[in-house]
């Protein structure tokens, strides 16, 4: 798989697609790898580590792929509500959060849920776990942005944004963070906890992504995708990237270059490559493909560009922290016995049949 990456993407029509793409050529053709029909109303959220893929839905379950055995892994159903977001942190663990207003963490080993935590008063819009694992960040439309102490599993820190904020995101590094509220992008330090400045994009922000600590992806209710500098709070450049609006960001360092992953309403997937030596410069499109998809949610599977020695990292940091101080409660599954009424029923022990993913 070496000078190999999986475009993951979700979309309205409840389907996961994946395009494998060839990143040692000069042009950058996807080729569609899979499509599996796992959910039965439109995928909201993706997110990856190097052997899983994950989505979140509308019908309220989080379904796995296991992209070494080529299987569909099962399915998590402990959420009542809408998936709103997912996030893996390195090959142990898996965060989620739902129109709920929790959030749990999931072992990848054994898939259990390790904690539930009561997140916020209505739904949980955007969580983001710092780069060291120890702390993770999320926001709601109770209209707070709340750190989480991911090692006792307990709440560190509530702030009243006053405004309903959908997006939240680390830096690369863990320094600062953004928070994004409609058509404004507010960067804060780790250390002060405050707001170090704010950039007003033309239009309601959909997507973000750091290119780098200081550069910073932003596109949304338009065609345009811009790149900002987050110190200087000005626009480095802006490009025309689709025929619609923009609804998701993703990206990855290759070689001396950083690629920035684009994906539309307009149901194309594009590439760019952006010069970390001039990012005034327009990214340069090195490929594409036309999904015919209504395209909400993306990720890139990374198989070959994994680092070893940040895998074993994670791994030591993580479960040291958030497996040795969480509970480990037995798995349950929701039962509704009357409309107003829900137990908990311990699931078990016999294995769910696994399904093949349906490989082009």
């Amino acid at each position: 798989m070496a000078g190999e990456v999986l475009l993951v993407a979700g979309c309205y029509e409840q389907v996961a697609l994946g395009f494998r793409v060839q990143t040692t050529e000069e042009t950058w053709n996807p080729v569609p790898d899979f499509t599996h029909h796992a959910h039965t109303a439109s995928v909201s959220a993706v997110a990856v580590n190097e052997r899983y893929i994950a989505t979140g839905s509308r019908d309220e379950s989080i379904q796995l792929y296991d992209m070494k055995k080529r299987v569909d892994h099962g399915a998590l159903l402990h959420h009542d509500g809408t998936i709103t977001c997912l996030e893996f942190y390195g090959s142990t663990h898996l965060l989620s959060g739902g129109e709920d207003g929790l959030i749990c963490v999931w072992n990848t080993k054994k898939w259990e849920c390790l904690k539930t935590i009561k997140a916020h008063v209505g739904h949980v819009t955007s969580l983001a776990v710092h780069p060291s694992g120890k702390l993770a960040l999320s926001v709601g439309t109770d209209k707070t942005l709340r750190t989480w102490n991911l090692i006792n599993g307990r709440s560190a820190f509530i702030k009243n944004i006053k405004q309903t904020s959908h997006i939240v995101m680390w830096c690369p590094k863990g320094e600062k963070y953004v928070v994004v509220v409609n058509d404004k992008i507010h960067i804060y330090n780790l250390e002060t906890a405050s707001i170090s400045g704010t950039i007003s994009h033309p239009k309601r922000v959909l997507a973000v992504k750091f290119v780098t600590d200081s550069v910073l992806a932003a596109a949304g209710d338009e065609e345009t995708v811009r790149l900002y500098d987050i110190k200087s709070l000005q626009t480095l450049c802006e490009f025309k990237a689709h025929e619609n609006r923009v609804k998701a960001l993703c990206g990855f360092a290759l070689h001396e270059s950083n690629i920035l992953v684009t994906a539309s309403s307009d149901g194309f997937i594009k590439m760019w490559r952006v010069n970390p030596k001039k990012f005034q410069e327009c990214p340069t499109l090195l490929g594409e493909i036309n999904t015919t998809a209504r395209l909400t949610c993306l990720a890139v599977w990374k198989p070959s560009l994994m680092d070893s020695v940040e895998t074993k990292k994670t791994e030591a940091t993580c479960s040291e922290g958030v497996e040795e101080s969480l509970p480990q409660p037995k798995k349950l599954r929701k039962v509704t016995e009357q409309p107003s009424e829900e137990v908990l029923v311990e699931v078990g022990a016999e294995k769910k049949r696994k399904k093949k993913l349906r490989f082009k």
